[in-house]
């Protein structure tokens, strides 16, 4: 795909970016868990925190192309900032901005996309992974008020967001297509809480946490959109969330091949650089392949949302090939670096940790194969 003149901007500038000022904590960051305060602002500042948001409500807005390759160059030097960029953006700013009413946008949104905070989206749950349907957190009308109990899991940015849009049962007695709303929860709500910091294999800097519910009192004005609605919207959020991992995963994946192929380049065996061994030249030849192919596919992705076309069916494709891709990629590059690529003294073995997780967020590969198998079979 040719980039325009404004995405080769946005491409550039996130990359001198990531370069300057990611790469020099990536792994100290990755150590430590610590998430990188001082970076995300920064991020917020560049207008990476508004990317899918139109700029009368704050953000910079612009097409589906453009989040991709930002997420991309992010992926390919700290997958930890490029997920806190996709659940921010792609969970937390979109559902507030396409379903959210004007003062719902007015008092998240523009504060969000400057970096004030971030946004978050509470979905999955101890019994509603995969199953989405089996949300067990209720929504209980009393007058004026919803009050929500429940718990949460496995919840990015949780503990630097200033609200999270959280899913809820307020139609028990009715299929979990039409029984599940949204809300918009601040977090310094009574009742909420935010957990310890889950200690992951891998995008370790990322926050993660479960949180706490407990009879958590909010006005009607908190419900997002239309009441019921909540399970057709996180659908329709998740189709979106995919191009985003998916563009991690590729970058991921990138960033892992620039170092086993400058590795390979200067690693002298057998009196030559291993990349003219057959071997090697054939691994290098087989990642750069699977790499590009996961590109055009995240590209036909963003081109169909953007063109206002249905593109779940692509975007499911995109990120289960790009996020096994990805796997597939970190693990021959160790293979590549050998003993050097175990250690930490290189990138690759933290790059194989983080792209595990692209296999599991946003439904793991086993639903992606279920909704593009559902798809191939009602055509």
């Amino acid at each position: 795909m040719v980039l325009n003149e404004n995405q080769k901007m946005i491409r550039d500038m996130t990359r001198d970016f990531a370069r300057s000022r990611l790469a020099p904590i990536a792994a100290a960051i990755d150590e430590s868990g610590e998430f990188p305060e001082a970076t995300v602002k920064e991020m917020g500042e560049l207008g990476l925190l508004g990317l899918t948001v139109p700029p009368e409500d704050g953000g910079t807005h612009m097409d589906t192309v453009s989040y991709a390759l930002v997420v991309e160059e992010l992926g390919k030097v700290c997958a930890s900032h490029g997920l806190t960029v996709c659940a921010h953006n792609s969970l937390g700013c979109w559902p507030i901005w396409k379903y959210g009413t004007p003062e719902q946008k007015e008092r998240w949104l523009k504060p969000a996309c400057q970096g004030e905070f971030l946004l978050s989206f509470g979905l999955t749950e101890a019994e509603a992974g995969s199953d989405a349907g089996g949300t067990q957190t209720t929504a209980v009308r009393d007058g004026d008020e919803w009050v929500l109990n429940g718990t949460k899991q496995w919840i990015t940015n949780s503990h630097y967001a200033g609200a999270l849009i959280i899913t809820a049962v307020t139609k028990p007695d009715v299929s979990p297509g039409e029984g599940i709303s949204a809300f918009i929860v601040p977090t310094d709500t009574p009742g909420f809480t935010v957990e310890k910091k889950e200690d992951k294999l891998g995008m370790r800097a990322s926050d993660t946490a479960p949180l706490v519910l407990d009879d958590v009192r909010l006005p009607a004005d908190a419900l997002l959109g239309e009441e019921g609605a909540g399970f057709r919207y996180f659908l329709e959020t998740l189709d979106g969330g995919r191009i985003s991992i998916a563009a991690l995963a590729l970058g991921i994946a990138e960033g892992a091949f620039a170092v086993a192929r400058d590795y390979a380049k200067t690693r002298i065996q057998f009196r030559k650089p291993i990349a003219k061994q057959q071997a090697v030249g054939f691994m290098l030849a087989d990642m750069s392949t699977q790499i590009d192919a996961a590109r055009l596919m995240i590209h036909e992705s963003c081109r169909l949302e953007d063109a206002h076309e249905p593109f779940g069916d692509m975007s499911a494709k995109a990120k289960l090939f790009a996020s096994e891709m990805a796997m597939k990629v970190t693990y021959d590059a160790i293979q590549i670096l050998g003993g050097y690529g175990f250690c930490r003294e290189y990138p690759v073995e933290r790059m194989y940790r983080d792209a595990k997780l692209c296999t599991i967020g946003e439904g793991t590969s086993e639903i992606q194969r279920m909704v593009i198998a559902r798809n191939v079979l009602t055509d």
